[in-house]
């Protein structure tokens, strides 16, 4: 996607309120592409609706041509890892301490998630599934009914 950062788009907001926040960083990035004048003359002579309906479609081409650039890099990460050493080194286990949540008064429960949150990312867990089951693995007594 492009940076838009330090470009500035003159036009202003005013007569598109009803663009979203994310939408307007779309008509930005558009513009950068094709253009101020260009855009400017697209948002005067489209209705609400096609104005959604053209930067939700610049979206899908951004989009598009990520997903591309993903699978061109993964193809040549595989092209690498082919020619690469026929073995591969076998990843370090790691060992994180956990307390379990009681449910008591003196157990916070505040605490306990950012342990969780902390393990979560030292592991590399990033499924919603594998992160609830082992949330549940953590839990005792009346805090797990």
């Amino acid at each position: 996607m492009l940076d838009v950062k330090d470009y500035s788009f003159h036009v202003t907001r005013e007569g598109y309120s009803h663009l979203s926040d994310s939408e307007w960083e779309v008509v930005g990035r558009m513009s950068v592409l094709m253009g101020e004048p260009a855009i400017s003359g697209m948002l005067e002579s489209l209705s609400r609706d096609q104005q959604h309906a053209a930067i939700n479609k610049f979206l899908q081409e951004e989009l598009a041509v990520e997903r591309q650039k993903i699978a061109l890099l993964q193809q040549q990460a595989s092209h690498q890892s082919v020619g690469g050493p026929t073995h591969m080194r076998r990843p370090e286990t790691l060992k994180i301490d956990i307390s379990r949540y009681k449910g008591t008064d003196e157990d916070c429960f505040l605490r306990w998630f950012v342990e969780l949150d902390d393990a979560f990312r030292a592991r590399h867990i990033e499924g919603d599934e594998m992160q609830v089951t082992f949330a549940l693995s953590n839990l005792t007594g009346r805090a797990k009914t």
